[in-house]
């Protein structure tokens, strides 16, 4: 079990790093926010997988909180994309 625990966490972590690649580097706004997206997700899985190895649901207050914003941040950039685009 421990050695499934360790690959997880090793690609979670390759995913964040990844993620924060492409955020610095991302050609345009609509890259940031997809890889903004993939870095979250990434991080609610970890937490997930954190949750399951421990058998325990403490921090499941923060992946609601965690899923929330993702969703919030999105449809917000999108708003603000499709507005800026009309002008």
């Amino acid at each position: 079990m421990a050695i499934v625990a360790i690959v997880a966490g090793v690609l979670f972590g390759a995913g964040g790093l990844l993620a924060l690649y492409r955020i610095i580097r991302g050609p345009s706004v609509l890259d940031r926010v997809i890889a903004s997206d993939v870095l979250v997700a990434t991080v609610i899985c970890a937490l997930g997988a954190e949750m399951a190895l421990n058998r325990h649901v403490d921090t499941l207050p923060v992946l609601l909180v965690l899923a929330l914003f993702a969703v919030l941040g999105s449809l917000s950039v999108a708003r603000f994309l499709s507005v800026r685009e009309r002008s």
